[in-house]
């Protein structure tokens, strides 16, 4: 009888949760599609059924002129954001209300729990005042030579294939051979490694892809540090396999030690990290958004915060510099090569302006004459619009705030309570036909001088909003473009049977990657 009247009041303590959580949207006015217990809107995600950023767009689609609408993560609430106005004031306005990140781990990880996008409040502040100007153009360009130099490896090496090859082309999934480029930049602008993953398997690239490599288990560790945050630290869980963090933390620690037992300058992450720590960076940022083409954000300004450095924080920015460096950048550039394959008008366009900007250089590679290329940059905005590397971000509410009527016909302001979320879906903004008409078109006319004026501000956010936006924008936008010119210039891309007709999204997970894969022929240009 007593483990009967247990059972009973535990279904009913468990159903009145359910019942209290799953009324949050309707609350506060809120619409929102019908949440499965446990799961919320997440099941289909779950069972790998639909890629997450469709997932976060169907309460978008269902209601689309909603300024707000609701999403069950689980048993979280998510307040999305559906208004560019809305979202600049709450990630630039009103930022106070809204400085973190919901934590996809704690500080007890050794690789992820200090970096920069996991801190919170006044520690975050106090980073990211540290980090910025690091990040600055004028020292991003001093490893443009590091970016060229592992740009002509790739080029070389395709070029051999390619020529020992009976066929005279060569047949590739674009993002291995994106994902070999951008191994070898990190490991060269982070650590000052030359490790040639374009040519062979190696040990620095094979824990970059496990590190990045976000699988089904990862997933699930996600969403349990989210909605069980205790019970995950009490476990002691960590989202990097153990191996991956130990290997990590050698190359920094041995790079570091080295450095300093040899007086070694090399101007790389390493040595501005290390400069950091020292206090040795002034504390000055100039660059404005549009440095390095359309797609560039601008750093807002914050003040000057002091910041006692430990060698876990150093350990933590480095990694994280890879860990966010690596399946953006390749991504992107996936998608970029796939469109190179499908568009031969586009394709033909770009290596004209490029030939031309060539021939005036006399053959001398100038990264500030790539960086006024306007085609190449009409191209390389228009793919991030299609997909950004992100395409979903979300911020904890850290007091109480009155995101206002959900809808014209409301009757109450929605107030968000201290400890909720907030999503700002980028992805669906870029899809919006008011905001980018005929969404599904690429065209890069859309970045042309006499169109990009008329995008709706807070509609484009490749690399988000506000003062945590992306910190190391200005260095992926050097490396995309800069692979981009040689490839383009060297290689004819083109689509054959493998090759899909459009690019679409993976059907499963948070990947972004070409469904079927983004898989293009290579031949070499005629001289």
């Amino acid at each position: 009888m007593l483990f009967i009247i247990f059972l009973v009041a535990a279904i009913t303590a468990v159903v009145v949760y359910l019942q209290r959580t799953y009324t949050r949207f309707s609350r506060a006015g809120v619409r929102h599609l019908p949440p499965v217990p446990f799961f919320g809107n997440l099941l289909r995600g779950v069972l790998r059924k639909e890629h997450m950023l469709d997932s976060i767009t169907k309460p978008i689609q269902a209601f689309p002129e909603d300024r707000i609408v609701g999403r069950y993560e689980l048993l979280t609430p998510v307040f999305i954001i559906n208004d560019p106005d809305l979202l600049r004031q709450v990630t630039i306005s009103d930022f106070d209300y809204f400085t973190d990140r919901r934590p996809f781990t704690d500080e007890s990880d050794p690789m992820f729990g200090r970096n920069i996008l996991c801190l919170e409040g006044e520690l975050w502040r106090a980073m990211r005042s540290n980090l910025s100007p690091l990040f600055t153009s004028s020292k991003i360009r001093m490893m443009v030579p590091f970016i060229v130099e592992v740009s002509d490896r790739m080029v070389q090496a395709l070029k051999t294939r390619i020529q020992q090859s009976e066929s005279g082309y060569i047949d590739l999934e674009a993002k291995e051979v994106t994902g070999r480029y951008a191994v070898d930049v990190l490991a060269s602008c982070a650590f000052g490694l030359r490790v040639e993953s374009h040519s062979e398997d190696n040990e620095f690239y094979a824990h970059t892809r496990a590190m990045t490599n976000f699988n089904f288990l990862r997933f699930l560790k996600t969403c349990a540090f989210r909605s069980f945050p205790t019970i995950t630290k009490w476990l002691n869980i960590s989202l990097a396999p153990p191996g991956t963090a130990k290997f990590f933390e050698d190359v920094v620690m041995n790079t570091i030690i080295h450095r300093e037992e040899h007086n070694i300058v090399r101007p790389d992450m390493i040595h501005l990290l290390m400069l950091a720590k020292k206090g040795l960076i002034p504390f000055e940022i100039k660059d404005k958004a549009g440095d390095e083409g359309f797609a560039s954000v601008e750093e807002a300004g914050q003040r000057k915060y002091h910041v006692d450095w430990t060698y876990k924080d150093l350990v933590s920015q480095a990694v994280l510099f890879v860990f966010a460096g690596f399946d953006t950048v390749s991504s992107s550039m996936a998608f970029m090569f796939h469109q190179l394959a499908i568009n031969p008008v586009v394709q033909e366009r770009l290596y004209q302006e490029i030939s031309e900007n060539e021939e005036k250089c006399g053959g001398k590679f100038e990264y500030t004459n790539i960086s006024k290329l306007t085609y190449l940059d009409m191209f390389v905005s228009e793919c991030l619009r299609c997909w950004p590397p992100g395409g979903f971000m979300d911020r904890l509410c850290v007091k109480d705030y009155n995101l206002g009527k959900p809808r014209p016909d409301a009757k109450h302001d929605c107030i968000v309570r201290k400890g909720e979320c907030i999503g700002l879906p980028y992805w669906a903004f870029h899809y919006n036909p008011k905001f980018f008409p005929d969404p599904e078109k690429f065209d890069p006319e859309r970045f042309s001088e006499e169109n990009k004026d008329k995008i709706k501000p807070y509609t484009y956010l490749p690399f988000g909003a506000g003062f945590r936006n992306c910190i190391g924008s200005r260095l992926a936008l050097h490396e995309v473009k800069i692979f981009l010119y040689q490839m383009v210039l060297t290689f004819k891309f083109s689509a054959f049977e493998k090759t899909p007709p459009r690019a679409q999204l993976v059907s499963q997970g948070y990947d972004m990657e070409v469904k079927d894969g983004a898989w293009v022929r290579l031949h070499i240009r005629s001289a």
